[in-house]
């Protein structure tokens, strides 16, 4: 285990902002981790886990002991008659997971093509697409406590999914309580890959592509390259125009609230759920208040997708973490004013 000091973090988030990791460790297996703890002098040191750096803003320089988590390999674990279960580790990024998968034969996560960062960030965001989430893959997932060193496998129902949510992303409030934000680091995640393969193709872009193409029976493949193709449209290239995605959540209402928001605002944009609530596109909302194209110093809201803010300055002079939220919060102020919603943030604020 070697520690690192004053790390350069900019190669290390998708926003390129600059800021520095006072110390730093990278975690290769989950050996490191138990060394890591066997130190006296790291133990009890605060810490912060990094994978990919692509759901993060960084406010300024981090203080607490990075572990920037770099587990690879990707294995078929387990083929059953209703699904294979394939195993990553959690350092390896999402794209190359996908596309991997496919080049094995091995369908299922084509809809989640594209999407930045590692597979260690997948379940604690939850990540979804085109009409697939994590959760509808998962199978399992191995994660050590920093707080006792101690390995543990959790499920789908342990990890408490939901939009954009689990419970890596909420602290316990109390002694019992079971939250683990700050706490666990994930070591390898297992997929559960439905067989017999079909395809998801719903959403109303998939849909327009089948259509162009007149291809309505579409394979894995197509899937998967109509859906990069879609969003490399529609987002901009992060290594190109820093930014770290959608940075907002799409808000749910009741059936009463969208019908108040129709009367007012016919075309807005709106999803009917299961659960009889429904789901309000966050972009819509924003581009209506007339953010998109707009700039606060160097944090600006992409011309082509009002939920996706980005770093003007590029890497000469890179946007501050401290641009980017003044930026979201003038947003989320715009946004309530208007139609009485709160905006929440996806990005984890450093």
């Amino acid at each position: 285990m070697i520690v690192e000091h004053n790390v350069p973090l900019q190669p290390h988030n998708s926003f390129g902002i600059v800021a520095r990791a006072q110390h730093l460790v990278r975690i290769a297996d989950a050996s490191d981790v138990a060394d890591l703890l066997a130190d006296e002098a790291w133990r009890n040191a605060p810490k912060f886990v990094l994978g990919g750096g692509s759901n993060i803003v960084i406010t300024g320089d981090v203080k607490p002991l990075v572990l920037k988590v770099e587990i690879k390999g990707l294995r078929l674990v387990d083929e059953q008659p209703r699904a294979w279960i394939v195993e990553a580790g959690a350092g390896e990024l999402w794209h190359d997971t996908v596309r991997w998968t496919l080049d094995q034969g091995l369908p299922g996560l084509e809809n989640l093509a594209l999407i930045p960062g590692t597979v260690g960030g997948a379940p604690v965001q939850n990540i979804g697409a085109y009409g697939v989430e994590l959760q509808d893959r998962f199978e399992s997932l191995d994660a050590i406590d920093l707080e006792t060193g101690r390995s543990f496998t959790l499920d789908a129902a342990q990890c408490a999914f939901g939009y954009r949510d689990s419970v890596f992303k909420h602290v316990a409030p109390g002694p019992n309580d079971f939250g683990l934000a700050g706490r666990a680091l994930i070591t390898r995640v297992r997929f559960r890959l439905p067989r017999p393969w079909k395809a998801v193709a719903g959403y109303v872009d998939l849909e327009r592509k089948m259509a162009e193409t007149g291809n309505f029976t579409p394979n894995p493949r197509d899937i998967f390259d109509w859906i990069c193709a879609i969003r490399k449209a529609k987002l901009p290239d992060w290594r190109v125009l820093g930014n770290a995605g959608s940075f907002f959540k799409n808000p749910t209402v009741t059936p009463e609230q969208c019908a108040d928001i129709i009367a007012r605002d016919p075309k807005i944009v709106h999803y009917p759920m299961a659960d009889g609530s429904v789901k309000l596109a966050a972009g819509w909302l924003i581009d209506a208040c007339g953010w998109k194209g707009k700039t606060v110093g160097n944090a600006g809201v992409y011309e082509r997708q009002a939920l996706v803010l980005v770093n003007r300055g590029g890497q000469k002079n890179p946007v501050t973490g401290g641009e980017v939220m003044t930026l979201a919060k003038a947003i989320q102020t715009s946004v309530y004013e208007r139609f009485g919603i709160r905006l929440e943030p996806e990005p984890v604020v450093v």
